[in-house]
């Protein structure tokens, strides 16, 4: 019986083992630029680009030559209301690129967060985003810049708390030894929980913490 199951494992070993076979001196490399699609990623490129400037002038523009229109259609909105939908856009467009990245064979995370930034962008022009927006808004919106302020702080809150996550994670990763148990928090699913406790931690010092009544 021994003999019958050794058989077919030698016939395929000498099939494989065969000098008969085509040599190929391509290197992995050589195989990923051979099966590689520039085109695709130039037309995802332009894509992003155009994600990045067309709503942004779209809302700048429509903020500058139609700004009674933009105030009536926004005066049933809080200033609560809006910092928390900017906020969570742009943690949605944070996300997105996190897990375009992660999950790099997949093109739907990609769009995903081509769909976030370009919402994320439009706001930004609507509420005049800059380092110094206060006057900006103020000189456009007059009395009604607060929901525009409240806007540019939720976006300004998701983006500094990722800077902070980005800190705290290159020092999880410097100072934990590889082989030690707390290197579990370098994990992706562990990295993600960390990413939305400092997010959600910034957007409520942004609510309570006195930001909005400045406003």
């Amino acid at each position: 019986m021994s003999a019958k199951n050794d058989a077919p494992v030698k016939e395929v070993s000498d099939e494989y083992l065969s000098s008969d076979l085509p040599e190929t001196e391509l290197s992995i490399a050589d195989f990923s630029r051979k099966h590689a699609n520039p085109k695709r990623w130039w037309i995802y490129l332009g894509i992003l680009l155009l994600a990045i400037v067309l709503p942004y002038w779209v809302g700048r523009t429509l903020a500058v030559q139609y700004t009674s229109w933009v105030v009536s259609h926004c005066a049933g909105l809080s200033a609560q209301g809006v910092v928390f939908i900017s906020w969570v856009i742009t943690v949605a467009a944070f996300t997105s690129l996190a897990m375009a990245l992660i999950e790099s064979s997949s093109w739907v995370w990609r769009f995903i967060f081509v769909v976030f930034l370009a919402f994320e962008q439009l706001i930004a022009g609507l509420c005049m985003l800059s380092m110094s927006f206060w006057y900006s808004t103020y000189v456009v919106y007059g009395p009604a810049s607060g929901l525009a302020n409240a806007a540019n702080l939720g976006i300004i809150s998701a983006g500094f708390a990722v800077a902070v996550f980005a800190v705290l994670f290159v020092g999880l990763l410097v100072i934990i030894p590889k082989k030690s148990r707390l290197n579990v928090l370098t994990r992706s699913w562990a990295s993600f929980i960390m990413f939305y406790a400092v997010e959600v931690l910034a957007i409520i010092v942004v609510i309570f913490g006195g930001f909005m009544t400045a406003m």
